[in-house]
C-alpha cells in the first residue's frame, strides 16, 4: 500500500504503550487498522507478523534476564501451534465469500476485545484469587497443571489465529492463574516467549492465504521499534493502573461496537 504517515504514528503509539504497560499490541493495533479501513483479514494477518517481529526483541531481553520458563513455553506451544495450524486449515478450507469471512473475523475480534478488556480490569483480582488457591490440586500436581497448560495453549492458538488478539493480556492472565507462585517478570517473559512462535506461525499462515500487506507491515514497524524502546525506558513513570484502565475502557468500547 502507499505510504501513510498516520500508520507510522499508529505503530509508534502502540509500540510506546506496549513498552510501557506490557499490554498486547494486537489488542490495540488490529482495531486501529480497521479504523484505517484495512479489511479484517488483512488487518489480522499483518498484525500477527507485526506482533511476532515486535516481540522478538522482548524475548532477547527477557532471556538475558532469565525471565523465561522455557518448560511452560513448551507446554503452551504444544497446544497453541497445532491449534493455530488447524484454525488456518479451516479458514483456508471454508469456501465462502470474502465478505462473510470478514464478518466472522470481525465478530471474533469484538469478543476477543471484550474478554481482553475484562482481563485487564480484573487482572489483579484474578492474581489474588489464584494465589489464594495456590495449594489446590491442579497447582500441586504437575501432570494436571501441564495438561491445563496445553489446553490453555489450544484456546489461545485458535483465538489468536482468528483474531490476532489474546496472546498478550489473555495469555498473561491465564498464566497468573495456573502459576500463581511464579514471579511476575517470569510470567510476562514466558508469555512473550510463547507469543513469538504462535504469532509467527499464524502470521505466515495468513500470508500464504494472501492476508498480508508488506507495505503496511513496514510502516507499522518503522514506528513501533522506536516506540517500544522509548516506552520501555519510561516504564513505571506513569501510574500503571491509570494506563491499564484507560486501555481497557477503550478496548471494551471498540469490542462492543464490533459485536453489537
Amino acid at each position: 500500500m502507499d505510504f501513510e504517515f498516520g500508520l507510522v504514528v499508529a505503530g509508534l503509539a502502540v509500540g510506546f504503550i506496549v513498552g510501557m504497560t506490557g499490554v498486547g499490541g494486537g489488542s490495540l493495533m488490529t482495531p486501529i487498522l480497521l479504523w484505517f479501513g484495512i479489511p479484517p483479514t488483512t488487518a489480522v494477518g499483518t498484525d500477527l507478523l507485526y506482533a511476532a517481529f515486535t516481540k522478538m526483541g522482548g524475548v532477547y531481553v527477557h532471556h538475558k534476564k532469565k525471565n523465561i520458563n522455557w518448560t511452560i513455553t513448551a507446554w503452551l506451544s504444544l497446544g497453541s501451534i497445532p491449534a493455530a495450524l488447524l484454525t488456518l486449515w479451516i479458514l483456508h478450507s471454508i469456501k465462502t465469500d470474502i465478505t462473510v469471512l470478514n464478518n466472522v473475523i470481525k465478530q471474533g475480534l469484538g469478543w476477543a476485545l471484550l474478554l481482553t478488556a475484562v482481563a485487564i480490569i480484573f487482572k489483579k483480582k484474578l492474581l489474588l484469587l489464584s494465589q489464594k488457591h495456590a495449594g489446590d490440586k491442579f497447582h500441586s500436581e504437575s501432570n494436571t497443571q501441564n495438561l491445563l497448560t496445553v489446553i490453555i495453549g489450544l484456546i489461545l492458538g485458535a483465538v489468536v489465529t482468528l483474531t490476532s488478539i489474546g496472546a498478550g493480556a489473555l495469555g498473561t492472565v491465564t498464566l497468573f492463574f495456573l502459576y500463581p507462585l511464579l514471579a511476575t517478570p517470569r510470567l510476562v517473559g514466558t508469555e512473550i516467549a510463547h507469543a513469538v512462535p504462535l504469532t509467527l506461525v499464524a502470521g505466515l499462515g495468513h500470508a500464504s492465504m494472501g492476508n498480508l500487506d508488506l507495505g503496511l507491515l513496514a510502516q507499522l514497524m518503522i514506528g513501533s521499534l522506536p516506540g517500544i524502546y522509548v516506552g520501555s525506558m519510561l516504564s513505571g513513570k506513569v501510574p500503571d493502573l491509570f494506563l491499564r484502565n484507560a486501555i481497557a475502557i477503550m478496548l471494551f468500547f471498540v469490542g462492543y461496537q464490533l459485536v453489537f
